[in-house]
């Protein structure tokens, strides 16, 4: 598991704070506009620190299933009136159906064919008759691009942090790439420590996404998303109506 999920989840508020995540009202919109009834379940996969969650919950009543236990916590303190369980999007099973489901960024984290069939079965397995599936992906090989970003912040207790993120290209014929963060983290005293973590994350083309939809039994449709200017494609579907 990336140190950022681990070892630093508890300093996952300060890295990439809830603020930043107001492109979760669109999720919100996607969602409502391809459902045919009304939406009040929703089941996220994936919810690392509950940031997305903590906006969408404003809309819906959502459980959340993510693996690590640092960043569940960092959640439940976030969004105290949601679920939460401890589960992985490729094996987890919860014994009931939503409204919804909707996996964001961690599917990323899919770095074969059979991460990303496990994860879209789970997905299947828990939408109702006539439910929405979204899954938004940060790339498809379509959209990929070796890129540079920075970013951080800083918390009222005196914690202060900033991170570089390298996203390098895959190898040739791999679905995957790697992406590197450098960390570095200031205690309230001035101390600053630094930190190297690489995210190992899967690239799949939109063909082989739509292909492995239809084996999970949901016949998904390519909805491209505009985010601060930038292009990202997104996958929605809708369950068999009742």
């Amino acid at each position: 598991m990336p140190e950022l999920y681990d070892n630093l989840a508890g300093w996952w508020p300060v890295i990439s704070p809830p603020s930043e995540y107001a492109e979760a009202a669109l999720y919100v919109d996607m969602i409502r506009g391809t459902a045919r009834a009304p939406v009040r379940e929703v089941l996220e996969l994936g919810s690392g620190g509950g940031n997305n969650a903590s906006h969408m919950k404003r809309a819906f009543s959502l459980t959340l299933v993510e693996p690590a236990d640092g960043m569940r916590e960092i959640s439940r303190t976030l969004n105290p009136e949601c679920e939460h369980v401890s589960g992985d999007m490729r094996t987890v099973r919860l014994g009931r159906t939503f409204d919804a489901v909707f996996v964001h960024d961690a599917v990323m984290y899919m770095t074969t064919e059979d991460d990303l069939r496990a994860a879209l079965a789970t997905v299947a397995a828990h939408l109702a008759p006539g439910g929405v599936a979204l899954v938004a992906p940060d790339a498809t090989t379509e959209t990929f691009r070796e890129a540079t970003e920075h970013g951080g912040g800083e918390e009222a207790g005196g914690r202060r942090a900033r991170y570089l993120q390298w996203t390098l290209p895959p190898k040739p014929g791999e679905t995957s790439y790697d992406t590197h963060y450098a960390f570095l983290l200031r205690e309230p005293g001035g101390t600053v420590r630094a930190v190297h973590d690489v995210h190992h994350e899967g690239l799949f083309p939109r063909a082989t996404w739509l292909r492995l939809f239809r084996a999970a039994g949901l016949a998904a449709k390519l909805s491209p998303r505009k985010i601060e200017g930038s292009d990202y494609d997104a996958f929605i579907a809708l369950g068999d109506a009742p």
